[in-house]
């Protein structure tokens, strides 16, 4: 069996390397020229820590990990505001949560592949039946199945499911992502995850191990980011909210060497068609508030890999990876929406105030997990339940 998937990030590496391992032939496509230098430091737990510890990498994920101790916030004073151990969060996750940067886990996964798989950089799809894809140079792949792994703003998804304004959630507000070199912040934020307490904006600072600072930013606003005028849309947006992002500021990249994009929900009435899926961000991203599109996108692509091991057709098994792993997903993005956005980044001082609370009582017994459980809410069945449900269900049928 072969399969043509577009998009080298996290969904599209887990799910080459599992089909991989199933025995199918794989060709691997994505528009970057090269692995991607440039994301996120995330809290990898929830469904994709299971996938991954299914896959048999939980000790290489556990090894690319960054090492955090703290977690806190400030105010524009640099008063800390909040400080927990971070230990709370693995205690109450019952040690299934990381810290990792988006490029490390994407590193780990793409190491993880063997030579059944055909990588290549610097190519998109840009034509798609049932059967057959064109690429950017002219090579038509003749292929049992086409997935679309290429993230929110999905090639596959606008060629065969319909234009991503049909789809997209806007949930108003703008993100960012960059590293540097400052030994004065690094000292400051070592081992720690340390967040501006801000209203309708938001920064985060983190001392990576190799002596650099990670920095995440968000902010409600309306008007989507412009690519070329992201190092100024943040320096604008963030300019004044204490001494600490102030510094952090002038050391921001230029745009090309920044992550920027709009916070954004993918929300779509089917995922499938016969021999066409799409997995992870492609078909639902939950948005960066919501904390779980690197976990949601390992678990699908899992999830969908097992349901294609099985005996029956391909387009049955897309209709059972659909069916099962859809109430996960949309239930979460449901709570990223309904709860979580506020918490992440409130509108108001009493919001604020209550999230500060909030954080101090996880230092009581037994509040921890509550308030885990609602900044990182999960799907009610396991990552093996899912799967071998779907299974036994098909062969059963």
């Amino acid at each position: 069996m072969k399969a043509l998937i577009c998009g080298a990030g996290i969904a599209g590496l887990t799910l080459a390397g599992r089909l991989e391992h199933h025995g199918w032939d794989v060709t691997l496509v994505d528009k970057a020229p090269g692995p991607r230098l440039h994301g996120y430091m995330i809290d990898f737990s929830g469904p994709g820590f299971e996938a991954v510890t299914a896959m048999g990498l939980g000790p290489h994920l556990r090894r690319m990990a960054s090492s955090v101790d703290k977690f806190r916030y400030i105010d524009d004073a640099g008063r800390t505001t909040v400080s927990l151990d971070y230990d709370r969060f693995v205690k109450a996750l019952s040690g299934e949560i990381v810290s990792i940067m988006r490029p490390d886990l994407e590193q780990m996964l793409r190491e993880a592949l063997g030579d059944g798989v055909d990588f290549r950089y610097g190519l998109t799809v840009d034509q798609v039946t049932e059967r057959t894809a064109l690429l950017s140079d002219g090579t038509v792949v003749d292929t049992d199945l086409i997935v679309g792994a290429d993230g929110i703003h999905s090639r596959i998804r606008s060629l065969a499911f319909g234009a991503e304004t049909d789809f997209l959630r806007d949930l108003g507000m703008d993100t960012s992502a960059f590293v540097f070199e400052d030994p004065e912040i690094f000292d400051e934020v070592r081992g720690q995850f340390v967040l501006t307490e801000t209203l309708n904006r938001q920064m985060g600072l983190y001392g990576l191990d190799d002596g650099r600072v990670a920095a995440f930013t968000v902010h409600r606003c309306n008007e989507p980011p412009s690519p070329d005028d992201a190092r100024q849309e943040v320096r604008a947006a963030f300019s004044g909210i204490g001494a600490l992002a102030d510094r952090a500021l002038t050391s921001c990249p230029p745009s090309a060497e920044m992550y920027s994009d709009r916070v954004a929900q993918i929300v779509m009435p089917n995922w499938t068609t016969s021999r066409i899926a799409l997995v992870g961000d492609a078909a639902h991203a939950v948005s960066l508030v919501a904390g779980q599109g690197a976990s949601l996108g390992t678990a699908g692509a899992y999830i969908l890999a097992e349901m294609l091991a099985t005996e029956r057709s391909v387009p049955e098994a897309l209709a059972e990876y659909e069916r099962r792993w859809r109430p996960t997903a949309t239930q979460i993005q449901a709570a990223a929406r309904d709860r979580v956005i506020e918490v992440f980044l409130p509108r108001s001082k009493r919001t604020l105030l209550l999230r500060r609370w909030g954080f101090r009582a996880m230092r009581i017994p037994g509040i921890s997990r509550v308030m885990t459980g609602s900044l990182f809410p999960k799907g009610s069945r396991s990552i093996a339940e899912l799967s071998a449900a779907g299974r036994s269900q098909l062969r059963n049928a």
